[in-house]
């Protein structure tokens, strides 16, 4: 049963919805409705990720609080330099990270933490070199991005999904 209806209330939502769109209910749209609501969960299943077991719960709670504390920093930042009236004279630019985190949810974690933090978006992810291309809004030579990164988040989500200490 699982494998014809990996996801039931998927199936029954997507029917639904698709009777309901293309009103009214014929025989077509019925076979139709009942086609997508069975087959698109069923191609969906590939993409589920594996299961993830979570270790360190001591880096999980400092992760968290650098990241509350980071945010909160960053926001501020940010706020200065968007509601100076002066000209700014802050530039931009791109930063590559080289990383050793590989596992697929320790870097969506760490990509939604970027990303979150006003000041820095995530860019690309280079899989085969492990490298990390960053923008930073605040960009100066002498700051060491790359330290912060690895440091601050990676050397946490390495503790949490990899069981690297550190």
């Amino acid at each position: 049963m699982s494998r014809l209806l990996p996801h039931p209330l998927l199936s029954l939502a997507l029917t639904l919805t698709w009777l309901l769109l293309n009103a009214p209910p014929t025989p077509g749209n019925v076979l139709l409705a009942l086609a997508v609501g069975l087959a698109v969960p069923a191609v969906m299943r590939a993409l589920e990720p594996r299961p993830v077991r979570l270790r360190a719960p001591s880096a999980i709670a400092r992760l968290i609080g650098i990241f509350l504390y980071d945010m909160v920093r960053s926001n501020i930042d940010v706020a200065r330099v968007v509601l100076n009236p002066r000209p700014c004279e802050r530039r931009t630019g791109f930063i590559t990270v080289p990383l050793e985190l590989r596992e697929p949810a320790g870097l969506t974690v760490l990509a939604v933490i970027l990303t979150a933090t006003p000041g820095t978006l995530w860019v690309q992810y280079d899989s085969d070199t492990g490298c990390l291309l960053l923008h930073v809004l605040d960009f100066t030579e002498d700051s060491d991005w790359e330290a912060r990164i690895k440091d601050r988040y990676e050397r946490p989500l390495l503790e949490i999904f990899a069981g690297v200490s550190a």
